[in-house]
């Protein structure tokens, strides 16, 4: 198979669409509105900066209808650059980098922190727990211009949670997490959010979680929540059983927008399609952020997100197209740093680019024994692609599979009772 060499610069072109102008709007209207409804019992009240980043930011580029969640090991800049290349709307966010790599690393922070320019917009995420490191990797990577700045309080890996005491463990201490926050927006000019579960062990009652958005929100300009709607289990179950043996509760996240309307959140956890994600935006949610299934079956997850999600015309490219501009991007970076990447590496996220295809299996199995010789991605997709149909490498990503119809079926009918926030003005400091 031959590639044109196309430029991927050029494929990159900003679309500021119409929808774009009209989101913005509607999402400065919405700001407005909430600063003349700030809570009056927040200990946190310079709000105005926060919000007016958030308009710009919305200035910019399409709201956060979709994004693709960190995946630790997945979402790095290879995925992330062949990510942008079939979506040009979704946010995508960096793999979570610990604090201490960050300020340790100070001298090579490209390696962890550099990015294209076409990769916005791009959210970057820390995890830690050590105030003066988070205000340090805040600040050493301010310069890199990202997006936003999240936190991790969601993820039960016993690496983080455990050795490392942060992640979903945090969601235990709310009051550490909101002077966390307030670290990191002082050191950052980018807005801020953060991710966690519903709750963590035996503490997975709505009033608890109510507690911890409203300790965090109220200590810290935080104003983003991305709410995986499973608890985690700390003890005695892996990071994957983590994803699927809790129960997913979206009725707990519907009831957090009822509860916290100056607030923003972003339903995360059991959605696997475009469809689905559709009908938790018709359901009211804010934003939708999905995760494996946009990394293992990328061209039917992510093809769909600027036509279904934002509503802007379809780029018609076809997976050929998309490899001939990865290609240039994959060749324009091997050895950048050192022996890496290499040519596996750079490749990874291709791996289930045929998801379900004719030539599928016989793609990855030639591919295994390619990366044992191939020196280029040129070359090694040029051994590897001739198992692959015409018609598949040349149609365009077809039409997005039916999702689950009764995912959010009369969920504002399950919410559990409203949370009353005056009766925590006495829990704030606790």
């Amino acid at each position: 198979m031959k590639f044109s060499g196309c430029s991927l610069t050029a494929s990159f072109t900003p679309i500021h669409s119409y929808l774009v102008k009209t989101n913005s709007r509607l999402l400065f209207a919405i700001f407005h509105s909430n600063l003349t409804k700030s809570k009056s019992l927040s200990a946190y009240t310079p709000k105005d900066q926060l919000l007016a980043n958030a308009v710009m930011v919305a200035g910019r580029y399409p709201p956060p209808l979709f994004s693709v969640a960190p995946m630790m090991e997945w979402t790095d800049n290879h995925y992330r650059t062949l990510a942008r290349l079939i979506s040009k709307h979704a946010w995508l966010y960096t793999e979570m980098l610990a604090a201490e790599t960050i300020v340790y690393q100070k001298d090579n922070l490209g390696r962890f922190l550099e990015y294209s320019p076409e990769q916005h917009p791009i959210v970057l995420q820390i995890g830690g727990n050590n105030l003066e490191n988070l205000a340090k990797a805040t600040k050493l990577a301010n310069p890199y211009h990202y997006d936003e700045i999240n936190f991790n309080c969601g993820c039960p890996s016993p690496k983080v949670a455990g050795h490392g005491c942060f992640g979903a463990r945090l969601m235990l201490d709310p009051k550490f997490v909101g002077e966390a926050m307030s670290v990191i927006a002082a050191n950052t000019d980018a807005p801020v959010s953060v991710k966690c579960r519903i709750g963590v062990d035996n503490h997975d009652s709505y009033n608890e979680l109510c507690d911890f958005i409203y300790k965090v929100s109220s200590l810290s300009p935080t104003r983003h929540f991305i709410i995986h709607s499973r608890k985690a289990l700390l003890n005695g179950i892996s990071p994957a059983e983590n994803r699927s043996i809790p129960p997913l509760k979206y009725e707990y996240f519907y009831g957090l927008q009822r509860d916290f309307p100056d607030l923003r959140f972003t339903i995360n956890g059991g959605i696997t399609c475009v469809d689905e994600a559709n009908a938790a935006l018709r359901a009211g949610a804010h934003g939708v952020m999905i995760g494996r299934a946009a990394y293992n079956n990328p061209w039917h997850t992510l093809g769909h997100v600027d036509s279904a999600i934002y509503g802007s015309p379809s780029s018609g490219l076809t997976r050929r197209q998309i490899l001939e501009k990865y290609q240039v991007y994959g060749d324009s970076v091997l050895g950048k740093y050192g022996p890496r990447p290499r040519v596996r590496d750079v490749v990874m996220p291709l791996i289930n680019f045929f998801h379900s295809e004719p030539g599928n299996s016989l793609w990855k199995r030639k591919a295994d024994a390619a990366f044992q010789h191939c020196t280029t991605i040129k070359s090694f997709l040029e051994e590897t692609l001739v198992v692959i149909p015409d018609r598949v490498l040349d149609s365009s990503v077809a039409k997005p599979g039916a999702g689950r119809d009764d995912l959010f079926a009369d969920i504002h009918n399950m919410l559990p009772p409203p949370y009353n926030v005056r009766e925590q003005e006495v829990v704030l400091y606790a």
